[in-house]
């Protein structure tokens, strides 16, 4: 598998020249990738050359300042990302800083196949990326681990100092060489990620986020650092397995030569070998292990070196010093970096030469070179297939091209066809023989599954005797030894295995502590940089809620000056007219869709709103267009203000209130308007609360059973206004409607189940609102009775609609009451309100209020009463008085009662006022003024029937009178 990966990668392209040029360009590609940048950049001392191991910057001569301006420009751009990472571990610079960096093993997954692989870490600090290579000597990482946004993880059921790295993509395995080293690494990269994502810059909030966010962010991050520190102590750094030590030493080596080789980075390994072979050529003055031509930097200490050494990876430097001057003239410049690269090796390998364990050290760095070889060797193996199976490509090409006729080249073709015909036949009775083969396995594997259950049966058997021989055995030692012997013994031996057990109980707890430690100290971090991403993220959308109702507001109060304008266009000259038409024409043909993908949409304001109601009504006229656009943007922008504000504690205080009961917290909700997700709950509760004696089981279904078998009279009336019902809701508009045939139903079994009314108009719109809430037939019928025989007055939609006349006298005379300006204003004007308020009262304000106000006024309505009806309909003129009074002609009074409604998108200011401004409003005085206004309504009626009576029987004896006059002139011409 890993030589077809290998040969796959090294294949030939067009143009390439072939394997061999190939293996060139890509063994000079990681030496010579940035030669045409370092051409002027000659330091005379080099910095150190380990991957993800920072080097220390020797000091230079003043002739070699503009040598060094490169690598002192890269230092300058990336300091300032350091130094700013690092602000809240190392607050002064005096005290040094450890490279994180170390031998890990990383679980590889290649398929089926899960291996060990040795791998050399480093964190670098201005990614926060966790990079890895084979060995701390390559110049090219493998590949990083992204921990900003990384959790760790350790398993106590694990192997010894395994541990995981869960990024978004991916689940990195690690693996420690102890427990210890396992626990360092762990507790230092929650460091490094703390202290990158407290580095990040912030986002800008406004005075009223600031004045919400804590007065000093400085001191909140420094206390949410210092609060965690009290679940994980610091670990020791384990000094010979982590840090520059460590890359001093060879790398761990596994059992199989190839198993530590990435071939998903075939490349990459090219490269870092070649780069490695080079380097360790007897030429540049050192030996095949590469550590013994270094030597040490007098008069600096260790610890400045690792300090002062991370101001540059320089395995890149070096691979492009070695390439600057050619082929021989870099060896020198290798020299010269070999005596002033690495500090920290010269020293660490001065002591081991002068120790005993010197011979050991270097018996072991043979043994790691020898097994490099035998990985290269079969390397360049496979390199070697790949070369001749291109060569022999290349040869049939170059026949190919060199033959001097088509019809050479033509039996060239057919010979590679019949090459291919051939191949394919073996091919097939290879797959032919693979499948015998794999026939017979099959027959095998079950004849082989058999014997092996009779061998499993023969061995229970036969363990079954042994186990009886042992007791028996048991039982006769037992009786032949004393008693007290046997006692002694059975004591012993529990103890021991309680020792035992009581021990591993403790290791465990132990190992569980640990674990638990560690995870509450990273839940605890998590949690922390959670709630402050979550909080900034609150006050920015709380922001933009602002800004954006802001917006509407602004848009708003301009369309309302163009209607103005529009209104005063005749007294304005030509020009300006013609300006202002051309203003609302543009204001009109704006897309609000495109407006919506540009900008972000906290509560975007639908078509359809979630009962299928228009929330833009449609109009033809100009002029109402532009209400309708003025309409939808106080609709939106009052839907930003309220839904942070109020609809959410709303939503909350619903929802912990699981089982209804009438009480006064209830009647306050239910005010406030019933949540979408809630309404058909509460809805459904209310009805049948108030109709408990009048259901019946299967009542319902025997009505319509009845409208099937007999046609009621005021089925054709039905008929006619179904399709009047509801107009701007999408569920009604279409007669293939499944809302339609529902609604027919309902109206049919209501007319059977109330004789004396039948069928009135109205009650189609109230059935429909039932429908669209509840959704089941039986519930919409249901609460169409709740509302017409316990709601409304007796006689509300009877034939002479007696109970709805009174209702209006009694509405005049609270309109007097609570708005005495304004009733004068309507009798100055001789404005008849009854003529708009009529079918307000009649069917509940539908298809005069938009509908989110509409259902919030239902909602109390079905709970109170027709109280509600009236409280909302003096709120409703309270909203609007000042435009009213403003207005001195009656008929622009009449045009502006008829969609007036229609302009109110503030639910909750019209609620408080129908709830607050309106109170006090006993039932008691509504209940005597309807009494009192029925007397007097019914006196003028019958009255007026007297009056009909009379007119009749006037009526009658004139045409008697004259039939008699007719009659007697007849007589006298005969």
């Amino acid at each position: 598998m890993g030589g077809a990966c290998a040969v796959a990668a090294l294949a030939p392209r067009p143009g390439s020249g072939g394997p061999r040029a190939q293996l060139a360009q890509g063994a000079e590609s990681g030496v010579r990738r940035s030669s045409l940048e370092e051409m002027e950049k000659r330091p005379e001392s080099g910095e150190c050359l380990l991957a993800g191991i920072p080097g220390k910057p020797v000091k230079s001569n003043s002739d070699d300042n503009s040598g060094n301006a490169g690598s002192a420009k890269e230092r300058a751009v990336s300091s300032p990302h350091r130094d700013l990472g690092n602000a809240q571990l190392n607050p002064s610079r005096e005290e040094p800083r450890k490279k994180l960096c170390g031998y890990l093993n990383k679980l590889g997954v290649k398929g089926p196949i899960k291996a060990w692989k040795s791998r050399w870490f480093f964190y670098d600090e201005n990614k926060c990326h966790l990079l890895y290579c084979r060995t701390a000597q390559d110049v090219n990482p493998l590949g990083s681990i992204d921990l900003s946004s990384a959790g760790f993880d350790c398993k106590v059921e694990a192997d010894e100092g395994v541990f995981e790295i869960r990024t978004p993509s991916r689940v990195f395995i690690l693996k420690a060489v102890s427990r210890e080293a396992m626990m360092y690494w762990l507790q230092q990269l929650q460091m490094k990620r703390w202290a990158f994502c407290n580095t990040q810059t912030g986002l800008p909030v406004d005075s009223v986020t600031v004045a919400a966010l804590p007065a000093n962010e400085s001191l909140l991050n420094e206390t949410m650092h210092t609060e965690g520190e009290g679940f994980l102590p610091p670990v020791k750094t384990p000094t010979d397995v982590v840090g520059l030590k460590a890359a001093s030493l060879p790398a761990p080596q596994l059992s199989a030569a190839l198993q530590n080789i990435s071939l998903k980075h075939p490349w990459t390994e090219l490269q870092n070998t070649i780069y490695n072979c080079t380097r360790q050529l007897p030429g540049n003055g050192r030996s095949i292990s590469g550590v013994e031509g270094f030597p040490e930097h007098p008069g600096i200490p260790e610890e400045e070196q690792e300090v002062e050494g991370e101001a540059e990876c320089p395995a890149r430097k070096q691979a492009r010093e070695d390439t600057r001057a050619g082929p021989r003239s870099h060896w020198p410049r290798k020299a010269k970096w070999l005596t002033s690269g690495f500090p920290a090796f010269t020293e660490g390998l001065a002591r081991e030469r002068s120790s005993p364990d010197n011979v050991a050290v270097l018996q072991q760095q043979v043994l790691a070179l020898t097994e490099e070889i035998k990985s290269q060797k079969e390397l360049v193996k496979l390199l070697h297939k790949a070369l001749e199976a291109a060569q022999q490509e290349k040869r049939a090409s170059s026949m190919y091209l060199t033959a001097a006729e088509d019809r050479d080249r033509l039996e060239l073709v057919r010979h590679k066809v019949r090459q291919i015909v051939e191949l394919s036949n073996r091919v097939e009775a290879l797959e032919s023989d693979r499948r015998e083969l794999e026939q017979s396995l099959a027959l095998r594997d079950s004849r082989v599954e058999e014997l092996q259950k009779h061998v499993q049966l023969l061995m229970d058997k036969n363990h079954a005797k042994q186990q009886v021989i042992l007791k028996l055995t048991e039982q006769i030692a037992l009786n032949l030894s004393e008693p007290v012997q046997e006692a002694d013994a059975v004591a012993a031996d529990t103890l021991y295995k309680q020792q035992e057990e009581i021990e591993h109980l403790k290791d465990d707890l132990d190992a569980y502590r640990t674990q638990n430690q560690f995870l509450n100290s990273e839940i605890h971090q998590v949690t922390k940089l959670w709630r402050s991403i979550a909080e900034k993220e609150k006050f920015l959308l709380m922001k933009c809620a602002r800004l954006q109702a802001r917006s509407c507001q602004v848009e708003s109060k301009y369309l309302t000056m163009l209607r103005r304008l529009q209104e005063a266009s005749p007294d304005l000259a030509s020009g300006e007219a013609e300006l202002v038409k051309s203003l609302i024409q543009e204001a009109l043909q704006w897309d609000a869709k495109e407006e919506a993908a540009e900008a972000l949409q906290l509560n975007p304001v639908r078509e359809y709103d979630d009962y299928g109601f228009m929330t833009i009504p449609k109009y033809e006229a100009e002029d109402w267009k532009l209400l309708a656009k003025i309409q939808a943007l106080e609709i939106k922008s009052n839907n930003l203000l309220s839904h942070t504000a109020v609809e959410k504690p709303l939503g909350e205080r619903w929802a912990s209130m699981a089982e209804l009961s009438p009480s006064a917290e209830l009647k306050g909700l239910i005010r406030c308007g019933i949540p979408v997700e809630h309404r058909q709950r509460v809805w459904k509760w209310i009805v049948t609360q108030r109709l408990s004696h009048h259901h019946a089981a299967h009542h319902y279904e025997s009505l319509l059973r009845q409208c099937e078998r007999t046609e009621h009279p005021a089925s054709r009336q039905i008929e006619l206004d179904l399709p009047r019902t509801l107009t701007n809701n999408r569920h009604f508009t279409s007669p293939t409607s499944q809302l339609v045939p529902k609604l027919r139903r309902v109206l049919l079994a209501f007319s059977w189940q109330n004789p004396a009314i039948g069928y009135c108009q109205g009650l189609n719109r109230l059935a429909a609102i039932a429908l669209l809430v509840l959704e089941e037939e039986e519930s919409a019928f249901w609460c169409l009775v709740h509302i017409v025989e316990n709601l409304m007055p007796a006689d509300y939609y009877s034939d002479t609609l007696i109970a709805s006349q009174v209702d209006q006298r009694v509405f005049k005379d609270f309109l007097s009451e609570k708005l005495p300006r304004l009733t004068a204003h309507f009798e100055q004007h001789r404005i008849d309100v009854s003529l708009i308020t009529f079918n307000w009262f009649l069917v509940a304000f539908v298809d005069s209020l938009v509908s989110d106000i509409l259902l919030r006024v239902w909602d109390a309505f079905l709970y109170e009463g027709t109280k509600v009806i009236f409280r909302y309909a003096l709120a409703i003129f309270k909203y609007n008085e000042e435009e009213i009074l403003r207005i001195h002609d009656s008929l622009e009074v009449y045009q502006y009662l008829r969609f007036f409604t229609h302009m109110i998108g503030d639910g909750r200011k019209l609620m408080s006022i129908a709830f607050n401004d309106m109170n006090p409003f006993p039932m008691k005085v509504l209940r005597n003024r309807r009494a009192t206004h029925r007397e007097e309504l019914e006196a003028e009626l019958s009255e007026l029937e007297r009056i009909k009576v009379q007119y009749v029987k006037e009526q009658a004896e004139q045409v008697a009178w004259h039939l008699d006059g007719a009659v007697s002139e007849e007589e006298e011409e005969m």
